[in-house]
C-alpha cells in the first residue's frame, strides 16, 4: 500500500514529465511496478495512482451501475482522461497533453501527496482553492469528527 503526504514544488518539462520526489517515489509499493495511472482529478488536478492503488480504485469504479447515468458519466469520465506512466531512470513520468491544458499547467506544478494517490496542481489553482476553505478547516475536521471519529 502506497502513501503519500506532503508537497513538493518543480516544473514540467517541454516533453510533459515531471519528476516525482524521491520521498514519495520510496512510499510506491513494489506491486505498483514502478507505474503510474495518470488521470482528471477533482478541483482543478491531475490525479496520479500508483498501479496497484488505481486498480483498487478500478474495483470501486466497477461496484457502480452503469445503468445509472451518474454512475455511467462519472466511470466515463475518470477512465477516459486515464492514461499509464511509467517512472523512467531519471524518476520522471510523463502527463498527457490534454491533462495539462485542462488543468492549465505552464511551467510550475505542485505535486501533494494525498494518501493513495499524488495531485498534481497549477500551483496558483491550489494556492486559490485552498484559500477559499482555509476557514473552514475546523469546520470541516469537526463535521467529519462526528461521524467517522477522526481526531
Amino acid at each position: 500500500m502506497s502513501s503519500f503526504i506532503g508537497q513538493f514544488k518543480y516544473t514540467i518539462d517541454t516533453k510533459g514529465r515531471i519528476n516525482i520526489p524521491a520521498k514519495f517515489r520510496k512510499a510506491i509499493s513494489p506491486e505498483a511496478n514502478e507505474t503510474f495511472v495518470i488521470t482528471r482529478g477533482m478541483d482543478d488536478c491531475i490525479w496520479a495512482y500508483p498501479l496497484d492503488e488505481w486498480s483498487k480504485f478500478e474495483e470501486k469504479l466497477r461496484q457502480l451501475s452503469t445503468n445509472q447515468k451518474d454512475h455511467r458519466l462519472y466511470i466515463r469520465m475518470a477512465t477516459s482522461y486515464a492514461s499509464e506512466s511509467r517512472l523512467d531512470k531519471q524518476g520522471r513520468i510523463a502527463i498527457p497533453q490534454y491533462l495539462i491544458d485542462l488543468v492549465k499547467i505552464e511551467k510550475e506544478i505542485l505535486i501533494t501527496g494525498s494518501l493513495d494517490k499524488l495531485e498534481i496542481w497549477n500551483p496558483n489553482t491550489y494556492e486559490e482553492h485552498m484559500k477559499e476553505y482555509e476557514q473552514s478547516y475546523e469546520i470541516l475536521a469537526e463535521k467529519i469528527d462526528k461521524n467517522r471519529n477522526l481526531t
